[in-house]
């Protein structure tokens, strides 16, 4: 999971580059058309083609869209934002996952839980601002929104992995997503220039590795041990704003990071002790 958030975290970093010349939705597109000869040659190695055609198409266009969504919001919002400031925000998404589990899972959730997603939502609030100006900020709306799509993302995975193999589910995921924000682009394309193929590069091969570490973590550990250690992206997202941009997150940043973050792991650790308590 370190290997992952820090894959990622690099990944965020080119895609916050190149949203500095590209549309945001460009940036989608470069993201998942980068990537996806990376994923087929695994794949291919793996020998998981076959089959990959029988699958629940409405759930995977579904996820494409949200996929689509949250990469262009995202980016959108690096526009503006600092890595720490977005991912500060971002991290709002595990609260997210259990509030939609209780409608589209039919979970359980307990009081308990449900004050620490209204916690998790306060810290929200503190990094956006509590004198009013961050709300008038479209980065942090954006981020927020991505945090959104990522949650209902991660819902519609859970409910598409009773059916459809993990093989399957990554490569229509980048397929569709290429087609959909390519198309989306079109019109509006920027030539991509040669200086930014090193950043391409960097971007395909973090993307790709942080999304083989991090289904590796999850597949050979317990969620509630491997899940917290998604938060050490904010010291990455510090420490890249100060080496490449000479950014510091404020106070307010701070300290709704550490709310969020605490919010975040009670809910991790509490779905722990209920999974052990159903299946001891």
């Amino acid at each position: 999971m370190l290997i992952a958030v820090a894959m990622f975290s690099f990944m965020d970093t080119t895609m916050k580059l190149l949203s500095a010349h590209y549309p945001a939705v460009q940036v989608t597109a470069l993201r998942s058309l980068s990537s996806l000869p990376l994923l087929c040659g695994y794949i291919l190695y793996r020998r998981a083609f076959k089959g990959i055609l029988r699958v629940r198409w409405p759930m995977h266009l579904f996820r494409a869209g949200l996929g689509i969504a949250m990469l262009t919001t995202f980016a959108y919002g690096l526009k503006a934002l600092s890595l720490a400031e977005a991912y500060s925000i971002f991290f709002i998404a595990p609260a997210l996952i259990t509030a939609l589990s209780v409608w589209v899972l039919k979970e359980r959730v307990g009081a308990g839980q449900w004050v620490a997603i209204a916690v998790g939502l306060l810290g929200v609030l503190v990094v956006l601002r509590p004198e009013g100006a961050g709300f008038l900020s479209l980065g942090g709306l954006a981020i927020l929104a991505a945090a959104a799509c990522y949650a209902v993302s991660a819902i519609s995975a859970r409910v598409l992995a009773r059916t459809d193999s993990t093989e399957s589910m990554m490569f229509w995921l980048l397929t569709l997503m290429s087609v959909g924000a390519v198309a989306l682009a079109w019109q509006s394309w920027v030539p991509v220039r040669a200086e930014h193929g090193w950043i391409l590069l960097a971007l395909a091969l973090s993307g790709f590795f942080g999304q083989l570490a991090i289904t590796k973590a999850f597949s050979t550990g317990k969620a509630s041990i491997v899940a917290p250690f998604e938060y050490t992206a904010l010291a990455w997202g510090v420490a890249i704003d100060w080496l490449l941009w000479q950014a510091l997150p404020d106070g307010y940043t701070l300290l709704g990071a550490g709310i969020i973050i605490a919010s975040g792991i009670y809910l991790v650790r509490r779905e722990a002790v209920h999974v052990e308590a159903e299946h001891p």
